[in-house]
Protein backbone atom coordinates (compact mmCIF):
# COMPACT_ATOMS: atom_id res chain seq x y z
CA UNK A 1 0.00 0.00 0.00
CA UNK A 2 1.15 3.42 -0.37
CA UNK A 3 2.10 6.09 1.96
CA UNK A 4 0.27 8.90 1.40
CA UNK A 5 1.76 11.53 3.99
CA UNK A 6 4.61 12.84 1.32
CA UNK A 7 1.54 13.85 -0.75
CA UNK A 8 0.03 15.91 2.58
CA UNK A 9 3.47 17.27 3.47
CA UNK A 10 4.24 18.55 -0.12
CA UNK A 11 0.93 20.38 -0.79
CA UNK A 12 1.65 22.35 2.61
CA UNK A 13 4.92 23.12 1.40
CA UNK A 14 3.49 24.63 -1.71
CA UNK A 15 0.63 26.21 0.19
CA UNK A 16 3.67 27.55 3.11
CA UNK A 17 5.62 29.20 -0.07
CA UNK A 18 2.58 30.78 -1.73
CA UNK A 19 2.19 32.50 1.82
CA UNK A 20 5.89 33.37 2.03
CA UNK A 21 5.82 35.14 -1.30
CA UNK A 22 2.65 36.59 -0.57
CA UNK A 23 4.31 38.06 2.15
CA UNK A 24 7.03 39.30 0.48
CA UNK A 25 4.67 41.02 -2.25
CA UNK A 26 2.91 43.18 0.10
CA UNK A 27 5.93 43.98 1.91
CA UNK A 28 6.67 46.04 -1.40
CA UNK A 29 3.57 47.51 -1.48
CA UNK A 30 3.88 51.18 -0.02
CA UNK A 31 1.59 51.82 2.53
CA UNK A 32 2.05 55.92 3.08
CA UNK A 33 4.74 54.80 6.05
CA UNK A 34 8.41 54.14 6.01
CA UNK A 35 9.40 50.57 5.51
CA UNK A 36 12.78 49.34 4.38
CA UNK A 37 11.75 46.70 2.47
CA UNK A 38 10.18 48.36 -0.10
CA UNK A 39 13.96 49.06 -1.01
CA UNK A 40 14.38 45.11 -1.64
CA UNK A 41 14.13 45.14 -5.40
CA UNK A 42 15.98 47.74 -6.00
CA UNK A 43 19.51 46.55 -7.24
CA UNK A 44 22.73 48.79 -7.70
CA UNK A 45 26.15 48.24 -9.66
CA UNK A 46 28.93 47.28 -7.15
CA UNK A 47 31.76 46.27 -8.96
CA UNK A 48 30.59 44.20 -11.68
CA UNK A 49 27.39 42.80 -10.57
CA UNK A 50 23.96 43.60 -9.60
CA UNK A 51 23.46 43.72 -5.81
CA UNK A 52 20.45 45.11 -3.16
CA UNK A 53 20.91 48.03 -1.61
CA UNK A 54 21.11 46.35 1.72
CA UNK A 55 24.01 44.93 0.58
CA UNK A 56 25.91 48.23 0.22
CA UNK A 57 24.52 50.25 2.55
CA UNK A 58 22.75 50.65 6.05
CA UNK A 59 19.25 51.40 5.48
CA UNK A 60 17.39 52.76 8.71
CA UNK A 61 13.72 54.60 9.54
CA UNK A 62 14.69 57.32 11.81
CA UNK A 63 10.99 57.95 11.84
CA UNK A 64 7.35 57.14 10.70
CA UNK A 65 7.96 59.01 7.34
CA UNK A 66 12.05 58.95 6.19
CA UNK A 67 13.96 56.32 5.16
CA UNK A 68 17.76 56.99 5.38
CA UNK A 69 20.35 55.20 3.63
CA UNK A 70 24.08 55.27 4.63
CA UNK A 71 26.24 54.10 2.26
CA UNK A 72 29.53 51.95 3.46
CA UNK A 73 31.33 53.39 0.14
CA UNK A 74 30.63 57.75 -0.40
CA UNK A 75 31.18 56.95 -4.07
CA UNK A 76 27.85 54.90 -4.15
CA UNK A 77 25.90 57.72 -3.43
CA UNK A 78 25.41 59.04 -6.84
CA UNK A 79 24.47 55.24 -7.98
CA UNK A 80 22.15 54.12 -5.14
CA UNK A 81 20.53 57.45 -6.29
CA UNK A 82 20.06 56.73 -9.46
CA UNK A 83 18.77 52.93 -8.74
CA UNK A 84 15.96 54.72 -6.99
CA UNK A 85 15.24 57.43 -9.24
CA UNK A 86 14.82 54.02 -11.78
CA UNK A 87 13.11 52.08 -9.82
CA UNK A 88 9.24 51.47 -9.47
CA UNK A 89 9.02 52.87 -5.80
CA UNK A 90 7.93 56.40 -7.12
CA UNK A 91 10.05 58.43 -4.26
CA UNK A 92 12.58 60.90 -5.19
CA UNK A 93 15.68 60.57 -2.82
CA UNK A 94 17.15 63.72 -1.59
CA UNK A 95 21.28 63.31 -0.45
CA UNK A 96 23.38 65.63 1.67
CA UNK A 97 26.96 64.22 0.55
CA UNK A 98 26.88 61.02 3.40
CA UNK A 99 23.18 59.76 3.56
CA UNK A 100 20.41 59.22 1.07
CA UNK A 101 17.27 60.42 2.95
CA UNK A 102 13.78 59.03 1.29
CA UNK A 103 11.14 61.24 2.46
CA UNK A 104 7.76 58.92 2.26
CA UNK A 105 4.91 61.14 0.77
CA UNK A 106 1.19 60.91 2.26
CA UNK A 107 -1.16 59.18 0.17
CA UNK A 108 -4.18 60.66 -1.91
CA UNK A 109 -7.62 58.25 -0.85
CA UNK A 110 -7.18 57.45 -4.55
CA UNK A 111 -3.92 56.22 -3.96
CA UNK A 112 -4.78 53.88 -0.98
CA UNK A 113 -7.26 52.83 -2.83
CA UNK A 114 -5.25 51.28 -5.86
CA UNK A 115 -2.97 50.42 -3.01
CA UNK A 116 -5.51 48.34 -1.11
CA UNK A 117 -6.86 46.50 -5.04
CA UNK A 118 -3.27 45.86 -5.84
CA UNK A 119 -2.76 44.12 -2.34
CA UNK A 120 -6.44 42.32 -3.06
CA UNK A 121 -5.20 40.90 -6.58
CA UNK A 122 -2.00 39.75 -5.11
CA UNK A 123 -4.39 37.79 -2.07
CA UNK A 124 -6.21 36.46 -5.30
CA UNK A 125 -3.29 35.14 -7.11
CA UNK A 126 -1.65 33.30 -3.52
CA UNK A 127 -5.32 31.73 -3.34
CA UNK A 128 -5.20 30.19 -7.04
CA UNK A 129 -1.37 28.70 -5.37
CA UNK A 130 -3.39 27.27 -2.39
CA UNK A 131 -5.97 26.19 -4.65
CA UNK A 132 -3.84 24.77 -6.92
CA UNK A 133 -1.65 22.99 -4.57
CA UNK A 134 -5.01 21.21 -2.95
CA UNK A 135 -6.32 20.40 -6.17
CA UNK A 136 -2.61 18.65 -6.85
CA UNK A 137 -2.82 16.68 -3.59
CA UNK A 138 -6.19 15.47 -4.39
CA UNK A 139 -5.06 14.15 -8.31
CA UNK A 140 -2.31 12.43 -6.81
CA UNK A 141 -4.86 10.38 -3.97
CA UNK A 142 -7.08 9.43 -7.12
CA UNK A 143 -4.33 7.94 -9.17
CA UNK A 144 -3.93 6.15 -5.43
CA UNK A 145 -6.90 4.58 -5.45
CA UNK A 146 -6.60 3.37 -8.74
CA UNK A 147 -2.92 1.78 -7.34
CA UNK A 148 -5.21 0.03 -4.82
CA UNK A 149 -5.67 2.75 -1.94
CA UNK A 150 -8.74 2.17 -0.19
CA UNK A 151 -11.32 4.34 -0.95
CA UNK A 152 -11.93 5.56 2.86
CA UNK A 153 -8.29 6.38 3.52
CA UNK A 154 -8.49 8.36 0.15
CA UNK A 155 -11.43 10.45 1.51
CA UNK A 156 -9.87 10.72 4.97
CA UNK A 157 -6.88 12.44 3.23
CA UNK A 158 -9.05 14.07 1.24
CA UNK A 159 -10.70 16.00 3.99
CA UNK A 160 -7.33 16.59 5.71
CA UNK A 161 -5.85 18.32 2.58
CA UNK A 162 -9.07 20.05 2.19
CA UNK A 163 -8.21 21.19 6.03
CA UNK A 164 -4.94 22.38 5.67
CA UNK A 165 -6.33 24.41 2.74
CA UNK A 166 -8.95 26.09 4.58
CA UNK A 167 -5.96 26.95 7.37
CA UNK A 168 -4.31 28.88 4.52
CA UNK A 169 -6.77 30.74 2.69
CA UNK A 170 -8.03 31.86 6.15
CA UNK A 171 -4.07 32.97 6.74
CA UNK A 172 -4.56 35.03 3.53
CA UNK A 173 -7.82 36.61 4.51
CA UNK A 174 -6.06 37.63 7.85
CA UNK A 175 -2.93 39.15 5.66
CA UNK A 176 -4.95 40.94 3.59
CA UNK A 177 -7.15 42.54 6.34
CA UNK A 178 -4.23 43.41 7.77
CA UNK A 179 -2.58 45.07 4.73
CA UNK A 180 -5.80 46.97 4.15
CA UNK A 181 -6.20 48.31 7.51
CA UNK A 182 -1.95 50.02 7.25
CA UNK A 183 -3.26 51.12 3.82
CA UNK A 184 -6.28 52.88 4.80
CA UNK A 185 -5.20 54.26 8.15
CA UNK A 186 -4.42 57.68 7.53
Amino acid sequence: MQDIKPYLVHAEENMEAAILFLDEALAHIRAGKANIRILDGVKVEYYGSHVPIANVATITTPDAKTISIQPWEKGLISVIEKAILNSDIGITPMNNGETIRLGIPPLTEERRRQLAKQSKAECEETKISVRNARRDAIEHLKKLVKEGLPEDMEKDTEASVQKIHDKYIKKIDEMYAAKEKEIMTV
